[in-house]
């Protein structure tokens, strides 16, 4: 590309990632913490080697911030920070792609569009602004993808690449269990740049070592605890009854969460054959293809949208070449309605989060952005009719109810009451049987109080708030303190 094109597609670039990181910043110091954010920052609270239901390195990173006491705003800085390294792997990898076939010369022009597929996609700012261990294997497997198109482009890896290779396997092992998805698109690279000759490589058996290595904290956590989180993902990962109208949901809602532009630009991709080799294409594409599909085969039982964010952060950098090559022809009717659409999506997102979503009604779980306010005060409050009331500690039905109300209720202890076994369970154990607490119902998840043989003697409600957004009152928090637990109780939804 001439250096006065070049240097003119630069503003954009900065202009693409201002624009993200304005939208990231307004959120991450205006709202609370969402229940997952709050739950992996506990995760940092009560560092441990690993955890029930994830890997450790979300709570690791965040550590050194939730030590000092960081406020919120500050801690989501992290993810913050990893979204503009992702985008800009991704650019950078847009430009290589377009490197490997000599007949393409649009690699800047490649890497913006990258870079508008990201800040048009709504999923991708959630995990900008609320540290995931989503977050983390995005930007991870973005680095192992880099290397996978070097070793496309050279036909190897150096040494130092071997072990750069390892640290990435390594820590997406700490990030999160389906990290496991990327080794078949990985093997698959290896094997098309000269069959099994990575096999007589000493740095492939380097990045190995480096990778059990790094991972050694979550074998050795599950070992002391007999599996527990392998056992657990297993059975969380099948999910439910198979239904296929779960499947036809949960592509459209893929669709919601990440456009219809992405799909469009792989389709120019394909239709162009912008791409020297089909083998060497398709291997490289497997790092959006092996996890999208697992994922989608397995949402016929339940599966959440978000868990394909990685594999849609891999497929950006060649719908990025896509889109380049049809504004290079003048075909971009279609683009531009999508980008119009997806900013729209956008726009409207951004203001219902911001406002806090429609009135409180009749309905349970009608407005889900609720979730996103109320806690800190409804935490503190709980706080005062401990100490009032001279009980063990806040209880709550659900573990979905109890991480924000953990987090800002430090150190008051928060008792999960149902029988399903979580992460409270190592954090605070069961409540006491004879003991009383302050129990805690929320509007958008309503359950019975636990009245009766299997939970307490009796409760009496205290007080209640609504949790207001410019006026509008958009949930409920109800307080009772409760007497005498039998320890059996199961949660009663209403």
């Amino acid at each position: 590309m001439p250096n006065a094109a070049i240097s003119a597609s630069r503003p954009w670039l900065w202009s693409l990632l201002g624009i993200g990181i304005c939208i990231h910043l307004l959120f991450s110091f205006t709202i609370g913490f969402s229940v997952d954010e709050a739950h992996y920052a506990l995760y940092a609270r009560h560092l441990d080697w690993s955890y029930f239901d994830h890997p450790p390195l979300v709570g690791w990173i965040q550590w050194p911030l939730v030590v000092i006491h960081a406020k919120e705003g500050v801690i989501r800085l992290i993810p913050g920070v990893l979204w503009i390294f992702s985008a800009l792997l991704a650019y950078r990898i847009a430009n290589r792609l377009t490197q490997l076939n000599p007949l393409l010369n649009e690699g800047e022009l490649a890497g913006i569009c990258t870079l508008a597929l990201i800040l048009l996609a709504p999923m991708l700012h959630i995990l900008a602004v609320g540290l995931l261990p989503d977050t983390l294997l995005s930007t991870i497997s973005l680095g192992i993808l880099y290397l996978a198109v070097l070793a496309i482009q050279h036909g190897f890896l150096s040494t130092k690449q071997w072990i750069f290779l390892g640290v990435l396997l390594g820590l997406a092992g700490l990030s999160k269990y389906t990290a496991v998805f990327i080794l078949p698109a990985l093997l698959l690279v290896f094997y098309v740049t000269g069959r099994f000759r990575f096999l007589k490589e000493v740095g492939f058996y380097f990045a190995g070592a480096i990778a059990l290595l790094l991972i050694a904290p979550v074998l050795y956590w599950n070992w002391q605890h007999d599996w527990l989180s392998f056992r657990y993902q297993i059975a969380h990962g099948t999910g439910g009854e198979w239904a296929i109208r779960r499947v036809a949901a949960f592509l459209g809602i893929q669709i919601l969460c990440f456009g219809f532009l992405p799909l469009l630009g792989l389709w120019a991709y394909f239709k162009y054959r912008l791409f020297s080799s089909t083998k060497n294409n398709i291997a490289l594409l497997c790092f959006f293809l092996v996890p999208f599909f697992i994922f989608t085969s397995l949402s016929g039982g339940g599966s959440l949208p978000h868990w394909t964010s990685p594999a849609w952060y891999c497929l950006a950098p060649f719908a990025g070449v896509g889109l380049a090559q049809l504004m290079k022809q003048g075909r971009t009717l279609l683009m531009n309605w999508f980008i119009a659409l997806q900013g729209l999506i956008c726009i409207v997102g951004f203001g219902l989060v911001f406002a806090g979503g429609e009135q409180l009604s009749g309905a349970a779980k009608s407005n889900p952005i609720a979730d996103l306010y109320g806690w800190e005060k409804a935490a503190e409050h709980a706080n005062k009719l401990v100490n009032k009331n001279q009980v063990a500690g806040i209880a709550v039905q659900n573990w979905t109810l109890g991480s924000r109300i953990a987090w800002y209720a430090n150190p008051t202890p928060v008792f999960v009451l149902d029988q399903r076994q979580d992460q409270f369970d190592f954090w605070f154990g069961d409540l006491p049987q004879g003991a009383n607490a302050i129990v805690i119902t929320w509007s958008m998840m309503t359950f019975q109080l636990p009245i009766g043989p299997n939970g307490f003697q009796d409760c009496q409600p205290l007080d209640r708030f609504f949790v207001e957004r410019f006026g509008n009152r958009i949930s409920e928090f109800k307080f009772s303190v409760c007497h005498t637990w039998s320890g059996k109780s199961a949660a009663r939804s209403n």
